[in-house]
């Protein structure tokens, strides 16, 4: 990664949100639901599928931009300093996804879990009695992602409150800027032990949270997507499929910064100057990488599954290569490999806006399609439609709640964070002193 240089003083910005905007994404989510609510009439288990769908995407790219955020704070990463808000504002989400998550959790049942029946007379599924049964599901997915969620929310509110203090002790209206609001300081600042004090103690508590944080999301995300897309083929089972679930998601959280970030920059011209040239190249660097790493996980089960030649083995993947859905696994690894590959294997596309945004929105919608194609194949009977526009229409709903609450926390807390971490000096250089 390229050396950034950091302001000695990082301007207060805002988010400016403007009403033409909002109106939209409302209008968004209020399509979205109006589709979702409709086709649960006249087609309970499409509406249901797609919710899943859209529920596991926006809350993977949510989870994703917190685990950019952890990893990069982990390893003292400078490169992406103007863009750590941008990361912490995916937590704005969670609450929401948190809100959604409960009706799929407890409506879904027979109509969704294959295995529920399956239980009564198939003897493999059988030995999975332990893991498969509907009040251990219940209990080990709220714990496991209200922990999760609450980890992410204590990382950002650590990483918030040295700011909102140094705002709060800004001597004049201007420097003090209240868009965040005396409720939020007061409740961010409550114990406030002087600034510098406050740096510190939220520097070391977030380098103790962030390595827990990683591994409770790789247990909770392979718990998930074992739960409600691996689960739904019983016979089945990849000990990758986890590892190339959270792994995506982490992809997706890079992505959605790379959009984000150009977005912003078009109209805010303080972070346009921060986030240059040399903050986009180290971005598209990692788009790019993550494409070919996420395809490198999808050959690893691929070719041991091809090689095997074992029938149960196979049926996953032969159903994703058959007449209904070759097409759509073709597009995947189009979007998510072929496009971001060729796309951003030079200087130039990762340094330019338009070209990067360009390519890192091919990736988030092939992402996406990956999602749908993670789900609805195992769930398809016959006579029922490869794919339908209700799904991406009730997308729509997920997508501008998501952007709502981005918006939302960037207007609210500073747009770029002011308090950086101390420098600590290399282990040579200490090891000389």
């Amino acid at each position: 990664m390229m050396h950034q240089p950091i302001p000695r003083e990082v301007e207060l910005r805002h988010l400016e949100r403007g009403r033409t905007g909002t109106m939209v994404l409302r209008l968004m989510v209020l399509v979205g639901a109006v589709t979702f609510f409709y086709t649960l009439v006249s087609d309970p288990a499409l509406a249901w599928k797609s919710y899943v769908v859209n529920w596991s995407y926006f809350a993977s790219i949510a989870l994703g931009g917190i685990l950019v955020a952890v990893v990069t704070w982990i390893v003292k990463a400078k490169w992406n300093w103007p863009l750590r808000r941008v990361h912490q504002s995916f937590a704005a989400y969670l609450p929401i996804a948190f809100v959604l998550f409960i009706p799929m959790l407890f409506s879904l049942r027979e109509d969704y879990f294959p295995w529920i029946e399956m239980m009564e007379y198939d003897p493999i599924v059988q030995k999975k009695a332990a893991w498969l049964n509907i009040p251990f599901l219940l209990s080990r997915n709220l714990v496991g992602v209200l922990v999760l969620f609450s980890m992410a929310f204590g990382f950002v509110y650590l990483a918030l409150r040295p700011d909102l203090g140094r705002i709060g002790q800004a001597r004049t209206a201007a420097e003090r800027d209240d868009r965040a609001g005396a409720w939020w300081r007061e409740r961010f600042t409550r114990g406030w032990i002087g600034q510098e004090a406050e740096e510190e103690r939220s520097y070391q508590l977030m380098t103790r949270l962030a390595p827990a944080y990683v591994l409770v999301y790789a247990a909770v995300m392979t718990m998930l997507v074992f739960d409600w897309s691996m689960s739904l083929e019983p016979h089945w089972f990849s000990t990758l499929y986890g590892g190339w679930y959270f792994m995506g998601a982490f992809w997706g959280g890079f992505a959605a910064t790379a959009v984000a970030a150009i977005a912003i920059r078009r109209c805010d011209s303080t972070f346009r100057d921060y986030v240059g040239p040399k903050v986009r190249w180290d971005l598209g660097k990692l788009v790019f990488a993550f494409a070919v790493f996420w395809t490198y996980l999808f050959w690893s089960q691929y070719i041991v599954i091809w090689y095997g030649k074992l029938p149960w083995e196979q049926a996953w993947v032969a159903t994703r290569l058959g007449d209904t859905w070759g097409g759509f696994s073709l597009a995947v690894i189009v979007l998510c490999f072929v496009v971001p590959f060729f796309g951003l294997l030079g200087v130039q596309p990762k340094k330019r806006p338009a070209l990067l945004a360009t390519f890192a929105t091919a990736v988030l919608c092939g992402i996406w399609l990956w999602h749908y194609m993670l789900f609805f194949p195992s769930l398809h009977h016959e006579g029922d439609p490869a794919f339908s526009v209700h799904t991406p229409l009730i997308g729509l709903m997920f997508l501008g709640l998501f952007l709502l609450a981005v918006r939302w926390f960037l207007a609210t807390f500073p747009l770029v964070q002011m308090w950086q971490p101390p420098v600590d000096p290399e282990p040579m250089e200490a090891e000389g002193q």
